[in-house]
């Protein structure tokens, strides 16, 4: 299927970039990869008139450590960016594996952190660890900008709180005492599959105790989601088979699967639990090198 018509925009500015937005509003859609954008095109799903380019926004593509704030990753900055960063793979290789197991090198190679997060589909790898590590974003518009917890950035499948005229600019994963962290996910196949359930989860050891923990689900919610009874029953503990098997029975009560042909809720709440204590004894592993 063909393209729907469209013009084309190709600012060389954030703020030139957002004035577009603000002047065309819902008729406008931000082009980063455009690996789902045109996808969603061509099946006529979205129809915008104009399509605002972000590939002159040099500024939007790096990935950086700012002390005292942490690492601050630009929305234009494709998979396989995180995947190569050497701040990332430093600092937080949980988010570079997590990029590792998304799509094919390809797709990769395209699709942009900022497109992963505004298509805001609830199987998504990224959300998760991203989450656990409780990052925050920048949104830009003609108006100013505003800065906000990812958790608060999802509100349903594919919806977002971007309003007409603003954009993703930044993601800010923010100086932080964690130990280790990690991302796992359960697929129908053993590489490039969707996540049938995704857990992230990020530690603080200190003295053998578990000192702080986040526990993040993906794709069995409407939106990621933190698993807040887990992570209050890890606090201050000493990590135990029974206590890890506790909090992933916590996350799976947590969680609110659908069924559907990739697997059922009961299913996917089962995974929720064992995936939960997996994912937390790696970071905990983690916490101890």
């Amino acid at each position: 299927m063909l393209v729907p018509e469209f013009q084309y925009l190709v600012p060389e500015t954030v703020a030139e970039a957002c004035a577009f937005l603000g002047q065309y509003g819902e008729k406008a859609r931000v082009l980063a990869g455009g690996s789902d954008l045109i996808v969603k095109m061509k099946a006529g799903l979205l129809k915008p008139s104009y399509l605002v380019s972000l590939k002159k926004l040099g500024e939007l593509n790096g990935i950086r450590h700012e002390r005292g704030v942490g690492v601050i990753i630009g929305a234009r900055v494709t998979h396989n960016g995180l995947v190569a960063s050497p701040v990332l793979r430093f600092l937080f290789p949980s988010v570079s594996a997590a990029a590792a197991s998304m799509a094919g090198y390809q797709i990769r190679n395209v699709g942009t952190i900022g497109g992963n997060l505004v298509n805001a589909v609830p199987s998504a790898d990224l959300p998760p660890i991203l989450l656990a590590l409780d990052t925050q974003v920048r949104l830009v518009s003609a108006a100013g900008e505003r800065h906000l917890p990812l958790e608060e950035f999802f509100v349903g499948p594919g919806k977002t709180v971007l309003k007409a005229g603003e954009m993703l600019a930044e993601l800010i994963i923010p100086e932080q005492a964690t130990t280790g962290s990690n991302y796992i996910k359960f697929g129908l196949r053993k590489a490039e599959a969707l996540a049938v359930v995704g857990v992230a989860s990020a530690v603080t050891m200190a003295d053998g105790t578990i000192k702080e923990a986040r526990i993040a689900l993906g794709a069995v919610a409407p939106v990621p989601m933190r698993a807040r009874a887990a992570e209050d029953a890890l606090r201050g503990q000493r990590p135990t088979p029974e206590l890890l098997e506790k909090a992933g029975e916590l996350a799976a009560a947590a969680s609110r699967p659908i069924t559907d042909i990739r697997g059922s809720a009961e299913y996917r709440r089962h995974m929720v639990a064992v995936l939960t204590r997996d994912s937390l004894q790696a970071a905990i592993e983690k916490g101890h090198s």
